[in-house]
């Protein structure tokens, strides 16, 4: 059962926080054993992925089939019923269309004193996708990391993604088509991760890493930051709806349980302002419990992360919601968009009572790859800007160096750089 709380009641406040602060995912530290998977993988190369894909893949594979080929990746696609196929070409027609939006325009201008300066966009050389593949397939990772990447520009576009009995499954290889994956490997878990970031002599170094996965993927990405980049470290799914009366309690319990599917370790919160409507929901949940397929997996997550929590209002709710900086929220509710105004930390936010969050799953547009574990706070959802690099650049005559560089010249004296100073006044005499 999920916890019941009140802003009402005397002690919410602490019972609140303890909801924030209290452990999700895995409890025991893989730091140390990520560290070693990292290493192994450093100093053996191929021979080591290859002990690494036995071990923990309980798969047997030479550094020759570690690569997917472009025949064979046609072939699995080729498996994939026509109706999901469909489905897939529509949902990367929407992300791609969505992404194109964000290409930011270079940026050039002259300043009154004639200093010519701007920004320079240029996409990443090459980006490492990783796909999740353990409770399930998930060929919409696929699209939601790999198509911005393609839409950037980015040239060389690798893939890894566990592949139980050396098969990839034939909806993530069409995905791994029609995203432009460029290289797909066969290859997993945070030996993946330190194959993309170090490189061996079958799979070339990348710039950046991107894609949900286990808490060995979200550390080994922690660990080997720095080398490359990295989109996010991520923490199991969360939710956050905002819902009235006037909501069917069926629809809101089933999108509850929607995030709750994803794992064991996800969170659902629903926030109400009526305590009567939270009973009804609850007991919704409880319903289609007995009906879902991840039945177990739901449960689990409800009764161990779940929350339902009534407020007196809709701006008393907003701040709860900021205080959370959820990956999502659903804001079931007749103005929306008033309520919106006054959420500062979300992942993404869905509008109405006909907005469903699995939307954004799919095929709304947005990347689903999404800030977690209130780092909404500070960070956002994947986008085209997070595989370009921009470039400033500076141009000077000499009038507009007569114009700065004594100002220039000051301050680097106050900070004791000569060297800094004397590179501006040796060319002041020329301006004067």
């Amino acid at each position: 059962m999920a916890v019941r709380l009140d802003t009402s009641q005397a002690d919410f406040s602490d019972r609140f926080e303890a909801l924030l602060s209290a452990a999700r995912g895995e409890q025991a530290s893989v730091e140390a054993h990520v560290g070693v998977i990292i290493a192994t993988i450093r100093a053996g190369g191929d021979s080591a992925l290859c002990e690494a894909a036995l071990r923990f893949d309980n798969v047997r594979i030479e550094p020759a089939e570690f690569r997917i080929s472009p025949r064979e990746l046609l072939a699995a696609a080729a498996l994939a019923p026509e109706s999901e196929t469909t489905a897939l070409r529509l949902a990367a027609e929407r992300i791609e269309a969505f992404h194109r939006r964000q290409l930011p325009p270079d940026l050039a201008l002259t300043d009154p004193v004639g200093m010519r300066m701007g920004l320079r966009w240029r996409p990443l050389d090459s980006v490492g996708i990783y796909v999740p593949g353990g409770k399930a397939a998930y060929p919409s990772t696929v699209l939601m990391d790999a198509v911005p990447a393609r839409v950037a520009g980015v040239p060389r576009i690798v893939m890894c993604v566990p592949c139980p009995g050396g098969t990839i499954p034939p909806l993530v290889a069409a995905a791994a088509r029609y995203a432009g994956a460029t290289e797909v490997y066969r290859l997993g878990g945070a030996h993946a991760i330190a194959a993309m970031a170090y490189g061996t002599p079958t799979i070339a170094a990348v710039d950046r890493i991107v894609g949900p996965g286990n808490a060995y993927v979200a550390e080994a990405k922690r660990q080997v930051f720095g080398r490359v980049g990295i989109d996010s470290i991520a923490g199991p799914s969360e939710i956050v709806i905002l819902a009235d009366s006037d909501n069917d309690p069926r629809l809101v319990a089933i999108d509850l349980l929607a995030q709750a599917e994803h794992d064991e370790a996800a969170q659902a919160i629903l926030i109400t302002n009526d305590a009567a409507f939270a009973d009804r929901v609850e007991g919704a949940v409880a319903e289609a419990l007995v009906r879902l397929d991840r039945a177990a997996i739901a449960a689990a997550s409800w009764a161990g992360h779940g929350a339902v929590i009534v407020v007196k209002d809709w701006e008393e709710a907003a701040e709860l919601v900021n205080r959370v900086a959820p990956e999502h929220v659903e804001l079931m509710l007749s103005e929306p968009e008033r309520i919106f105004a006054q959420i500062r930390h979300a992942g993404a936010v869905f509008f109405g009572r006909d907005t469903p969050e699995v939307l954004g799953d799919y095929v709304a547009g947005p990347s689903h790859v999404l800030p977690t574990a209130r780092t909404a706070r500070f960070s956002s959802g994947l986008s085209v800007l997070d595989f370009l690099k921009r470039t400033s650049f500076i141009a000077a005559d000499i009038h507009a160096l007569a114009e700065l560089g004594p100002a220039a010249v000051t301050l680097a004296t106050a900070e004791g750089l000569s060297a800094h100073a004397e590179s501006i006044t040796r060319r002041l005499p020329r301006a004067t």
